[in-house]
C-alpha cells in the first residue's frame, strides 16, 4: 500500500514538475546555474504535497526526493555534481544582469 501510494505521489509531482520547479523557486533561491541540495528538495517535496494536503513522512519524502532528482536529471534541469546537491540548467530561471544603478 505505501509503494502504491509513493508511485502516486511521484505521479502527481512528475505530471506537473513545472509547477513544483516554481514552487521550489518560491521557497529556496534557485536561479539557472545555482547549487540545489538534496534535503532542499527532500523537504520541499513533503511541503508541496502537504500544500495539497498530503501528508508523508521524512522517510517517504527522502524516496520521493531520489525519484524526483533522477527525472529531473533525466530531463536535463538538475545536473548531478555530487551525491548530495546538483546545478541547476533552466533557462526559465535565469536572471537578469544587475547593472550599474548610477
Amino acid at each position: 500500500m505505501e509503494k502504491e501510494n509513493n508511485l502516486k505521489y511521484l505521479e502527481l509531482i512528475l505530471n506537473d514538475y513545472k509547477v513544483f520547479l516554481q514552487f521550489l523557486k518560491a521557497k529556496y533561491p534557485i536561479f539557472h546555474n545555482s547549487n540545489f541540495f538534496f534535503r532542499e528538495l527532500q523537504f520541499g517535496a513533503v511541503k508541496f504535497l502537504e500544500k495539497k494536503g498530503i501528508k508523508i513522512s521524512n522517510g517517504q519524502g527522502e524516496k520521493l526526493a531520489k525519484d524526483v532528482g533522477s527525472f529531473l536529471e533525466k530531463e536535463g534541469i538538475f545536473v548531478r555534481i555530487d551525491d548530495q546537491s546538483w546545478k541547476i540548467n533552466y533557462k526559465e530561471f535565469v536572471t537578469t544582469v544587475p547593472g550599474d544603478p548610477l
